[in-house]
């Protein structure tokens, strides 16, 4: 199968870039595709579960009775999900979790297993229950609303051995952290940070514990509404330069926005030319106007490197991007569930591939797309020879 998407590429403010997607629609092909990351080893601290997904008609009102139009059992949770998107990327995924010595926890285990990711740091408990997440699919709206049950006993620092958590960091190249069992997190996060392995770190909501993860990340995605909820600044832009003015160490921050794609502040490490700060909120304003709303895949505009202000909350030195997502047609959407895991699991593969935001956020965002074509979170994730991301990796 032949690609139809062509390079993406950003848009700087100065001299927009024109595309031209009938220009490369047929030029890729597997063979094109770069050498794989010399080191290509993640490891993740956080939750597998099993997801028990039912796709309805319409989201049931209280007291109604609805019958599913299908259903799926599948391994879920935000680290296993970007584990398997990174494994199918072509990494070397490893994981850091606990399941029971249940029917749920052996699957959960033989799904990773199968995709590649190295399951022999997972704590496996002969009590209590594996964590699993009920998962009700609107067809009319497509989205999804989840029940989750937490698995039993938790995971506590004293189960990962210091001979186990040596040899999952042994040769990492960067750690993944969803916000979950923060303790263990903790643990191998300041492990990791002793041997200056890059951290990134998920803010989906706040949860007890992420503060300390959050001061130990090099990288940080977070959801929509969670830069403002942790920050309480006044504005999504505002938000992300508080964030790196609160984090020192910080080198990007991105806020993924589901169909309206994403926002990202990356510090930069250079003095700004000499010239007047700006306002994040105008230069993201800016920003929006160089998109090219008429383009279907996703695509990046960039600023140039100046200090931002934020009212209230100080100026950083660096860049704003602003990525797009694709516009999936109505027909090809399915189900939205992990498409933000599938897009933490593309920027580890781009942090290992060294790949600059320019490239970063338009492929992150082509393999939640595809995610979202397909029925669950990980029916849908691509493998790195699907031709639709041919165009994206080259």
């Amino acid at each position: 199968m032949l690609s139809l998407y062509p390079t993406a590429n950003a848009t700087s403010l100065s001299s927009p870039t024109t595309f031209s997607p009938r220009s490369t629609r047929f030029r890729m092909s597997h063979g094109s595709l770069p050498p794989l990351p010399e080191n290509r080893i993640v490891l993740s601290v956080g939750t597998v579960v099993v997801d028990f997904l039912a796709a309805v008609a319409s989201y049931p009102n209280p007291d109604d009775k609805i019958r599913t139009t299908s259903l799926k059992v599948q391994g879920g949770g935000n680290a296993g999900n970007a584990l398997i998107c990174a494994a199918r990327l072509g990494l070397s995924p490893r994981l850091i979790s606990k399941v029971a010595n249940d029917t749920q926890g052996r699957g959960i285990l033989e799904e990773l297993q199968a995709d590649g990711v190295d399951t022999s740091s997972v704590v496996v408990s002969e009590e209590g229950n594996s964590p699993f997440t009920y998962i009700i699919v609107d067809n009319e709206t497509k989205t999804r609303t989840c029940i989750h049950t937490p698995g039993y006993p938790p995971m506590i620092p004293s189960d990962l051995s210091q001979t186990s958590l040596s040899s999952a960091l042994d040769g990492a190249r960067v750690l993944y952290l969803d916000g979950r069992i923060h303790e263990t997190a903790l643990l191998v996060a300041q492990e990791a940070a002793r041997k200056y392995v890059p951290i990134l770190v998920e803010g989906e909501r706040i949860r007890e514990g992420l503060d300390d993860l959050l001061k130990l990340a090099d990288y940080a995605i977070c959801s929509a509404k969670f830069p403002q909820a942790w920050t309480e600044a006044a504005s999504v832009p505002s938000a992300l330069v508080s964030i790196l003015v609160r984090l020192p160490k910080i080198k990007f921050v991105i806020v993924t926005l589901g169909e309206d794609g994403c926002i990202m502040l990356e510090r930069s490490v250079d003095e700004a030319p000499q010239t007047e700060e700006m306002d994040v909120d105008s230069l993201l304003e800016l920003l929006k106007q160089r998109k090219d709303d008429n383009i279907a895949i996703p695509t990046c505009v960039s600023s140039p490197l100046t200090k931002l202000r934020a009212n209230g909350v100080g100026t950083v030195c660096g860049r704003l991007f602003v990525g797009t997502a694709e516009k999936v047609p109505p027909s090809e959407l399915q189900d939205t569930t992990g498409a933000g895991d599938s897009f933490i699991g593309a920027v580890l593969y781009a942090i290992c591939s060294n790949m600059p935001p320019e490239k970063m956020l338009p492929f992150a965002a082509q393999v939640a797309a595809s995610c979202c074509r397909a029925f669950g979170a990980r029916t849908g994730l691509p493998h790195r020879t699907d031709a639709r991301l041919a165009s994206f990796l080259s």
